[in-house]
């Protein structure tokens, strides 16, 4: 067990760390171009002219003729390791892709795509788009694009294969379950939009749930349209989502903010080397209010963006953040294009939230920064050691180390057998293989005793866990209620798509049920808040230069 847990932990912050460092940016300068600086004096001229002397030897003369451009960037990613671990050199595909994700469209066909089994297969085709039109569906795999098998590329080689511009076709072939020969399909490309808003649904009476996955130019519309929609459904009370996102756009993280705090209230505030990069960002009053109860979820995948908006509601006591400590970056990065298409993310300052709290975590050991683990008591760095700030109504809480939730609350640790039969997609699989052998499931399915037991044949027969092991995370309450709830879900899913199937994952979710408990607490801290408000002004530290001053707080 010990070592799988070893194996989950590296897979998931090495998943993060290209989530932050590539799509993480708070594009303060977002799409400016950057000139060349001028020359400070005669001993950067030198390096410059050590530099490209080096470039040209080994250009010339090493044994395998590698590429400039290679050279180049390589380069370029060491100087920029001195910085910080959040600044970072966009080479032309990685940059038109973040392009792509901020602005929130492509063009392609319309599928959520992995590669499980070695095989690339469709986790859900998007409503609406070519696709899902031609009935491509949940469990599909893509055995061929334009004539080449798939299972000689990557998952990125096929992704960037099926995009290609508008009106265009891309020819391919799957494969399906129940059926013997491959389909072929031409598919003509179309706008696809990228989601900021992944669900919005009501997840009990009265209360309203969204879920932001990421921070992008479409967020703020997308969270106007779910409250909209949420209030015509009767929502009294709103489950923010934040986890898993690992941030975006400056301006979504305000525009999203300022639906929850009152005008004028601070949002955030940053600081840099340069006089230009002081900046306070305070709510607009552009949205209606949304006076009803909030709970607001964070984990160690909430970063950046995400890490502004629970930021900025925990401190005005807006309502309660709740869920594991988050990531814990408080650095501002400023997008410049270079020339030939390539980008730098460059950090240009540090935020800090209505309280004056900065919440960066150490990143002097860059492996620590991405590979340290959690405390028992949810925060990597003891809550005594960290610096402590006042929220409107007094509440203490804690720069550095990411946002320390009010009430923290860890997932349930699931056994070994549990997460092999995720992890190796026999729980997918076989909902795959179940609704294309039962035509007539309904969102009503049952997982019953027998269900249970063909599941079990079927992965013993797969290999891929002991069936005596199996057997065992049966008999561990929280296992079974993990492997029914799955089962369920990834029927509905194969059925009738993803989102159909969201309501039932979400069953069972220790945080989401623990927030749910904590609406009337959220609400009298609102209350609270609001009558501080009115009789002391907003409790803000200060000015701008005081809040400015405050960088580098004392511990109380």
């Amino acid at each position: 067990m010990a070592k799988l847990n070893q194996t989950r932990k590296w897979s998931f912050s090495l998943t993060l760390l290209v989530a932050i460092c590539g799509a993480t940016l708070l594009g303060g300068l977002y799409g400016s171009y950057l000139s060349g600086a001028p020359m400070q004096n005669g001993d950067l001229q030198k390096r410059m002219k050590e530099y490209t002397d080096l470039l040209n030897a080994v250009s010339t003369w090493s044994a395998e003729d590698v590429g400039s451009d290679k050279f180049v960037y390589a380069s370029i990613d060491g100087m920029l390791r001195t910085l910080d671990p959040h600044t970072s050199f966009l080479e032309p595909k990685e940059y038109s892709d973040m392009q792509d994700r901020q602005k929130g469209t492509f063009y392609g066909l319309g599928i959520l795509v992995t590669k499980r089994n070695d095989q690339v297969t469709v986790i859900t085709p998007l409503e609406g788009t070519p696709a899902a039109r031609l009935g491509v569906r949940a469990g599909d795999v893509i055995s061929e694009v334009e004539g080449q098998a798939t299972d000689e590329l990557s998952l990125d080689e096929v992704v960037k294969r099926l995009k290609g511009p508008k009106g265009t076709t891309v020819h391919i072939k799957i494969q399906r379950v129940g059926i013997k020969e491959p389909i072929p399909l031409t598919i003509v490309r179309a706008a696809i939009p990228t989601n900021s808003i992944s669900n919005t649904l009501m997840i009990r009476p009265g209360v309203g749930y969204i879920r932001i996955k990421d921070f992008t130019a479409t967020t703020v519309r997308e969270l106007d349209d779910a409250i909209d929609k949420l209030h015509e459904q009767g929502m009294q009370k709103l489950v923010l989502d934040l986890r898993g996102n690992p941030g975006g756009l400056l301006d979504a993280a305000v525009g999203v903010a300022d639906h929850f705090l009152d005008k004028g209230q601070m949002i955030v505030y940053t600081k840099g080397r340069t006089s230009d990069s002081a900046q306070e960002y305070t709510a607009p009053g552009k949205h209606e209010k949304f006076d009803l109860p909030l709970v607001v979820l964070v984990n160690r995948g909430s970063a950046s963006a995400s890490e502004i908006v629970a930021g900025a509601i925990q401190d005005h006591d807006r309502g309660m953040v709740v869920g594991e400590t988050s990531w814990g970056k408080g650095l501002v990065q400023s997008v410049y294009t270079l020339q030939y298409g390539a980008g730098l993310a460059l950090t240009t300052s540090k935020y800090y939230t209505p309280s004056g709290r900065n919440i960066q975590r150490d990143y002097s050991s860059v492996y620590d920064y991405y590979m340290a683990d959690e405390s028992e008591n949810g925060t990597e760095v003891p809550l005594e050691n960290r610096a402590k700030f006042k929220t409107d109504t007094g509440r203490v809480v804690y720069g550095g180390g990411g946002i320390t939730p009010d009430v923290i609350v860890k997932q349930p640790q699931l056994s070994r057998a549990s997460q092999l039969l995720e992890v190796r997609s026999a729980i997918f699989n076989y909902a795959v293989e179940y609704a294309a052998a039962h035509q007539d499931v309904t969102k009503e399915v049952q997982v019953t005793p027998a269900l249970i037991e063909e599941f079990v044949r079927y992965a013993v027969d797969k290999e891929v866990a002991p069936e005596a092991d199996i057997r065992e995370a049966l008999q561990k309450p929280e296992d079974r209620r993990f492997i029914e709830r799955a089962l369920k879900a990834e029927i509905i899913a194969a059925k009738f798509g993803f989102d159909a199937s969201y309501p039932y994952r979400m069953q069972g979710d220790a945080q989401v049920e623990r927030a749910i408990e904590l609406f009337p607490e959220a609400q009298k801290l609102a209350t609270l808040a609001a009558q501080v408000r009115g009789n002391e002004g907003d409790k803000r530290p200060g000015d701008a230069g005081t809040r400015a001053a405050q960088a580098n707080p004392k511990t109380e």
